[in-house]
């Protein structure tokens, strides 16, 4: 099986990434391994649409729930995370489905990334500190002083990435992305890549904001609360920077109502999908599948037919 390239299906959020990974691993005789930044985080499950065992039916997740909610994990740690499971499936005879829509991870997976310097404490102190005077886009702007590359790459109310660029620059006196350009791919041959995405933007709103009310129904404010009762948590955690979960924060400590926390965390997590969809845009060798004018069945025939296509399934 390791002659045969993983698989991955990434597309934007709402798009229907759970219920196509699953019919194509059935389909593959493949392990999904999570290409997702919050579903790593034990007891966010609401939050982040995570599936459950009834969704998973039958077929083995990795890369889920693997650290707490008060852990910084991190793209490095992702891909040594990601890499095992490979391994792993692979060992099993299986297929490796990757899906998600982490972008950032899939870019390294493919390309590899930079061997840069360990977190310095003191350092994001001071760097936090001079955001908490200043504000994050003040802090995004002397990012593109020093490195407009990787500036354009980070939106300006991305506190953790451009906490991390302006660390790099500090401890090597090296921009990030003059750094990453050293890279090697972590797979052993390309990936085969599809992308689930929708032709209507209305049809990816109308979902986002469905899914949303879906969530609170859910009892997503009391995750909220368990998790902030079980760990010690701050705003500032990437787990709590998370789209939703931020928002619905900012409403528990009472910086927000609870109808301006829907309007926010929707009109936020819209934000996401168009980042995600740009990032797809971007991505080379891709096979895009429609997800609002295809059902499911289609779009899983669409797939195999391309995989049956560039490899012997």
């Amino acid at each position: 099986m390791n002659s045969q390239p993983v698989v991955f299906l990434l597309g934007p959020t709402a798009s229907g990434k759970t219920g196509a990974s699953i019919a194509l691993a059935k389909s593959l005789d493949a392990e999904i391994i999570s290409v997702d930044s919050a579903l790593v985080y034990r007891g966010m499950d609401i939050g982040t649409a995570k599936p459950d065992m009834q969704e998973r039916d039958g077929i083995a997740h990795h890369v889920i729930d693997v650290c707490t909610p008060d852990v910084a994990y991190s793209v490095a740690r992702f891909c040594e995370d990601a890499m095992l499971a490979i391994e792993n499936v692979h060992g099993r005879g299986k297929r490796a489905l990757l899906t998600g829509g982490t972008m950032l991870y899939f870019s390294a997976l493919e390309k590899g990334i930079a061997p840069l310097p360990e977190a310095d404490a003191t350092l994001r102190d001071a760097l936090s500190s001079d955001a908490q005077r200043l504000g994050w886009p003040k802090m995004h702007e002397r990012l593109t002083n020093i490195d407009p590359v990787a500036a354009s790459r980070i939106h300006p109310n991305d506190p953790q990435r451009i906490q991390r660029a302006l660390e790099v620059y500090e401890l090597t006196g090296k921009p990030l992305s003059d750094l990453q350009k050293n890279t090697q791919p972590l797979l052993d041959m390309p990936p085969l890549k599809f992308a689930l995405v929708p032709d209507s933007r209305a049809w990816l709103h109308e979902r986002i904001e469905r899914r949303f009310l879906q969530m609170l129904s859910a009892g997503f404010l009391d995750e909220l609360n368990h998790l902030r009762e079980s760990y010690t948590l701050h705003a500032a955690l990437p787990a709590m920077r998370s789209v939703g979960y931020r928002q619905a924060w900012e409403h528990l400590v009472g910086d927000t109502d609870f109808e301006t926390m829907i309007d926010k965390a929707q009109a936020a997590t819209r934000q996401l999908a168009k980042r995600q969809i740009t990032w797809i845009r971007s991505m080379e060798n891709l096979h895009k599948i429609s997800c609002d004018q295809l059902d499911e069945h289609q779009q899983l025939t669409q797939m195999l037919d391309i995989i049956a296509k560039k490899t012997s399934v």
